[in-house]
């Protein structure tokens, strides 16, 4: 299955939503009048693009689509106007030595297979790479985590259950020093994002892992459930406020995924969306692409 076909697949809900709604609201229209884009901005909403991105999309269809209501034209429009939302540059990203990255998000988003999947592109490409065990929270995730570490040939920092984070990402960045490893990959316990003291964590781990290693860590992803709704923006604002965001990943994509939210996070937040998880094997990490999952939505 290619790419496209996966995001059709993986955005079904979304696609079957916003087509039928198009088509049930503009036909027998000669024009696409106030009362009708007033409706269709309504439709996105409840598909969770949120205001700020359907205000955005209504917009350039009211400037676009003066003439006329055929809803092929509106679906065309409105996969153009959602490309360009998601296809934002992502930040400048300083090289580090090694390269530190961060992967953050609230319990069971998938955050624990994504640095297995991570890991694996690293390794694919002949880089050196270790994965940091910095979740010390929950029993199960350093034994699952060190798996994923053996299915995809990383190296591996152990920590302790109940070991100080910090600590932990302080042991791990020196192994990673030593050892001359290219990529280092921290997982960090799964938090809600209303959880003050541990978000003031996290970011205590990133001001240590800045003394470690220069920069570091030089990107953090921000891990979401695709199929999460509307909550994922207020996840991606806190944990911004606690941490600079570099990309976002989005999982479960293989499912029933509510794909609007992707575009309300990437319209208010201008982070871009770096990966996609669409399944379980360990090459199913794709880099985005915002054409692709624009014509998922919409084609």
């Amino acid at each position: 299955m290619g790419l496209l076909e996966q995001f059709k697949q993986g955005l079904a809900r979304t696609h079957a939503v916003l087509n039928t709604d198009v088509t049930d609201l503009v036909r027998g229209l000669a024009r696409l009048d106030g009362a009708t884009l007033d409706s269709l901005e309504e439709t996105l909403i409840a598909a969770d693009f949120g205001p700020q991105a359907a205000a955005q999309i209504l917009t350039a269809l009211r400037r676009d689509l003066t003439g006329g209501a055929d809803p092929s034209l509106i679906r065309q429009s409105l996969k153009e106007k959602v490309r360009v939302i998601l296809d934002i540059p992502g930040p400048v990203v300083a090289e580090g030595n090694p390269h530190v990255i961060f992967v953050v998000g609230v319990n069971g988003v998938g955050k624990t297979t994504t640095i297995g999947k991570l890991a694996a592109r690293f390794r694919a490409n002949s880089e050196s790479t270790l994965i940091v065990a910095a979740d010390t929270f929950r029993a199960a995730a350093v034994g699952q985590l060190k798996t994923w570490a053996e299915r995809s040939g990383a190296a591996f920092h152990e920590s302790r259950e109940g070991q100080d984070p910090a600590s932990v990402v302080t042991d791990g960045l020196r192994k990673a020093r030593a050892g001359g490893t290219r990529r280092v990959l921290v997982d960090t316990a799964g938090r809600l994002q209303n959880k003050a003291h541990l978000m003031a964590e996290l970011a205590k781990m990133g001001r240590i892992a800045a003394r470690e290693a220069e920069g570091a860590p030089h990107e953090t992803l921000l891990v979401l459930d695709a199929t999460t709704g509307s909550n994922g923006l207020a996840q991606a604002q806190e944990f911004a406020r606690a941490i600079p965001l570099t990309g976002l990943v989005l999982t479960k994509l293989d499912g029933t995924a509510k794909g609007g939210i992707a575009v309300a996070i990437v319209s208010v937040m201008k982070v871009p969306i770096r990966f996609v998880g669409l399944g379980e094997g360990l090459l199913d990490l794709v880099p985005f692409d915002a054409r692709s999952f624009a014509e998922g939505l919409l084609g």
